[in-house]
């Protein structure tokens, strides 16, 4: 006695091939993770002048509506832009010749109606959110590390970036910066070699 293994299937109607359809792409999207929206790095570059090495760089930041609602209610923001330079070696990991990281602090005030922009003890006003995000996202001639840091001839590895720190916002923010992707603002580590 033969047992035949297939057996006649109705093929499925297109309403519920639909919803099959429907589930499945649901599904691949529930299981992606969340990705933060990204700040372009425009250009960035290190020359030496007068004994220190200096970075400009430019970002193409701009809030998300979520930061820029957050804002407006009172929430300060902080962002970070960070740079590490390093040196391969042969046969082991880069050196790490020097780090630099500025934060600032944004804040909004309703009874002005401006913008504040603090990085330690000094701060600046503005008018428009729109000034904010040109002054965030421009680094000028800022030295990050000491000529006496890096030697002539030498060629170095740069890393920059950009980033909402999130650790430094109120606890049930933290939160909400962790499920959803319009509280997740930052660039991916933009690479680029350094050669005095």
């Amino acid at each position: 006695m033969t047992i035949d293994s297939r057996r006649d299937r109705a093929p499925l109607s297109k309403g519920r091939r639909d919803v099959l359809a429907l589930l499945l792409a649901f599904a691949t999207v529930a299981s992606m993770p969340a990705r933060a929206d990204t700040i372009p790095v425009v250009s960035a570059q290190l020359r030496i002048e007068e004994g220190e090495v200096l970075l400009s760089a430019e970002f193409d930041f701009a809030l998300t509506p979520a930061l820029e609602q957050a804002l407006e209610k009172g929430i300060p923001l902080y962002f970070t832009i960070e740079v590490e330079i390093s040196r391969s070696r042969p046969l082991w990991f880069p050196e790490k010749i020097a780090e630099w990281s500025i934060t600032y602090r944004v804040s909004y005030s309703s009874l002005t109606r401006q913008y504040r922009v603090a990085s330690g003890p000094f701060g600046q006003t503005f008018e428009s959110l729109e000034d904010v995000q040109r002054f965030i996202g421009h680094v000028a001639s800022r030295p990050v590390a000491s000529a006496e840091d890096v030697t002539k001839g030498v060629r170095y590895e740069v890393a920059l970036r950009e980033k909402l720190d999130v650790n430094q916002l109120p606890k049930p923010f933290q939160i909400n910066a962790l499920a959803s992707r319009e509280w997740q603002l930052s660039s991916d580590w933009y690479r680029f070699t350094f050669t005095p």
